[in-house]
């Protein structure tokens, strides 16, 4: 469960490395809080928070089984342990 809350917050942090990587590109100090009014924040956060949503919504729509597929659950058939399995 950490792995997909993890990679969420990378992905919502995408935004504000881009901005930071333009900063130190452009041999401005990236600490610098005049680089970073509030305007600039909001925007970075705006997209921060869409980009996760856009990440979220087409994990639900692309992963998981196929529709109208039935999940066989793992099970014990002549004693071995068999996984389970879509079909």
């Amino acid at each position: 469960m950490i792995r997909p809350v993890l990679t969420e917050i990378g992905i919502f942090l995408v935004p504000f490395l881009i901005y930071a990587a333009f900063l130190l590109a452009s041999r401005n100090g990236v600490f610098d809080t005049s680089l970073w009014p509030m305007r600039v924040v909001i925007r970075l956060a705006v997209a921060a928070f869409l980009l996760t949503i856009l990440s979220l919504v087409l994990l639900a729509h692309f992963s998981g089984a196929p529709p109208d597929s039935t999940y066989v659950p793992a099970h014990l058939e002549n004693g071995r342990l068999v996984p389970g399995i879509d079909k």
